[in-house]
């Protein structure tokens, strides 16, 4: 818990405050003191984590896109924040091969809307710029990939995420690294799971949905397999790594990954089983198709920097991430209070 303490009464900004991970996020430094502002555009659903929370009740939010570079600096000129999680994002796949250009607007627009804030903001002390595994250009290697492992992308959302990572490299090397008293850290994470995600084409909120309908969970790739973790996991990692640029700035400036162990490797079938069964019954179908746009079948990212040079290291496994994940769309699905489920969970999690 001590490891907090250097949050509270920080002003932070969180984008993409109404995304999953977003959400979970700003409750979280809302828990340990932070004055935290979101960025982001409205939610897209009444049952979404942010809507469930009233997290618009915990902290100022603001509603905006991040490729309006106009509305991006006035908030930043106004609220002042000393830290900055960058997450807003265009966040799916198979979305972004039927909206190529919108991902990529997105994805590289927005974010270089949010370094050129960054750049002429003088209060910001740290950024945690958020990108994905997916950056990578997947080879798909049995191994890790590591923070020096080429980037690239099949998909326009992958590459979009390489791109995004180019992007904070320049902006590193032309302008953050010469800025004193100033980390700037691209954080790269993989698949999370967690209550309150109900995106499409999402294995977790794909099978609660059926389950709760009454209706068959159809698995699509059934074989391929994720490093599954739970949101509060990386989230650990983001906090860690700011912590520690407001500490030593130049120290813990760069690039980290932050997953699981190879333990929490899972098939997509095996995960399915997991959830039906800790739902308490339900049945699965296979339905693989061979016009499915390409997605990876076998990726995982080697943690071992932020495992010896942040002391970082995941708590939950992958079988207690799905039971956490379950527990908590059983108990909102019997009508328990989301914001009371998902502060206990990140209370847990800490004293773990």
């Amino acid at each position: 818990m001590k490891r907090y303490e250097i949050f509270r009464g920080r002003r932070v900004l969180v984008t993409g405050d109404t995304g999953f991970k977003g959400s979970w996020l700003c409750l979280w430094l809302h828990q340990v003191g932070a004055q935290v502002l979101g960025y982001a555009l409205p939610p897209l659903r009444e049952e979404d984590h942010y809507n469930l929370l009233g997290l618009d009740e915990l902290i100022e939010h603001v509603t905006g896109d991040i490729r309006d570079g106009e509305l991006v600096l006035s908030t930043f000129e106004r609220f002042r924040p000393e830290i900055v999680f960058h997450l807003a994002a265009q966040p799916l796949v198979r979305y972004s091969y039927s909206e190529p250009k919108e991902t990529f607007d997105v994805n590289v627009a927005g974010s270089v809307n949010i370094l050129d804030a960054v750049r002429t903001c003088p209060s910001v002390k740290a950024l945690v710029y958020v990108t994905s595994d997916k950056c990578y250009r997947n080879n798909e290697w049995i191994w890790g990939y590591r923070e020096i492992d080429e980037l690239g992308g099949h998909d326009p959302y992958s590459a979009s995420k390489a791109a995004a990572e180019l992007v904070f490299s320049s902006y590193q090397d032309s302008f953050f690294l010469q800025r004193p008293d100033f980390g700037a850290a691209s954080v790269r994470a993989g698949n999370v799971i967690g209550g309150g995600d109900w995106a499409l084409d999402r294995i977790v909120p794909d099978c609660i949905r059926a389950l709760r309908n009454g209706q068959p969970v159809v698995l699509r790739n059934p074989s391929s397999t994720r490093p599954w973790q739970h949101v509060l996991e990386p989230l650990s990692g983001y906090l860690e790594t700011a912590a520690r640029l407001l500490q030593e700035p130049r120290a813990f400036s760069g690039v980290w990954n932050f997953g699981p162990d190879t333990r929490s490797v899972r098939t997509v079938g095996d995960l399915a089983r997991m959830i039906v069964s800790e739902w308490g019954g339900g049945s699965i179908e296979i339905a693989e198709s061979g016009n499915a746009p390409h997605e990876a079948r076998l990726l995982h990212l080697n943690c071992d920097k932020a495992n010896q040079l942040l002391q970082w290291r995941p708590k939950w496994g992958a079988d207690r991430a799905i039971s956490e994940t379950v527990r908590w769309y059983r108990k909102v699905h019997e009508g328990k209070n989301a914001r009371e489920i998902s502060a206990r969970q990140i209370m847990e999690y800490m004293e773990t």
